[in-house]
């Protein structure tokens, strides 16, 4: 399996197990970026703990200051993974007969969530008990609603639907079925 062509190359077409090949991948990657990068961020969860007094109350601030953190690391993570998942979906699009365009519509659509969390303007702060917590807004919850159910849509198009039989437009068919 040619891995540099898999994840760099927008032409051709994959099967099903060469797509969940790379999303294994992908998988692995991220986990170990979010170990080695995540704390170098002050991206991780302990990193919010910080906000906590000894008393066992919470600072608002500190936990908003967290989740922009976490939003600056998830720009670079989504900057990492755009190029070689956009790759391995839109083979898979290719597969189907589909242009991927649909692919780079979902990416622009998490770029936006992305840029909005960096922002801060996905979070409002509500009151929980006696302490404050940012919770997503109307914007934000509408824009995950969105991008969870085209995520879902690409999961089961890209994942589990068959291929075209036989060449289509982008090629031949990558299982060599004629």
């Amino acid at each position: 399996m040619d891995f540099v062509q898999l994840f760099t190359s927008m032409e051709g077409r994959i099967s099903r197990s060469r797509f969940w090949i790379g999303v294994l991948i992908f998988v692995v990657v991220s986990i170990i970026l979010s170990f080695v990068l995540g704390p170098i961020m002050g991206a991780s969860m302990l990193s919010g703990l910080s906000g906590i007094s000894s008393d066992g109350s919470v600072d608002a601030d500190a936990i908003m200051q967290m989740t922009q953190k976490s939003a600056w690391f998830s720009l670079i993570m989504f900057v990492v993974f755009l190029w070689p998942g956009a790759a391995l979906m839109i083979k898979r699009r290719h597969d189907r007969g589909g242009s991927g365009l649909d692919v780079w519509i979902f990416y622009g659509l998490e770029a936006i969530v992305v840029l909005i969390q960096i922002l801060g303007l996905g979070y409002s702060m509500q009151e929980m008990g006696d302490t404050m917590i940012p919770m997503p807004n109307l914007l934000m919850s509408g824009l995950g609603v969105v991008t969870g159910i085209f995520g879902l849509y690409l999961l089961v198009v890209c994942g589990f639907l068959k291929g075209d039989d036989g060449t289509n437009a982008y090629g031949p068919d990558p299982l060599g079925a004629n």
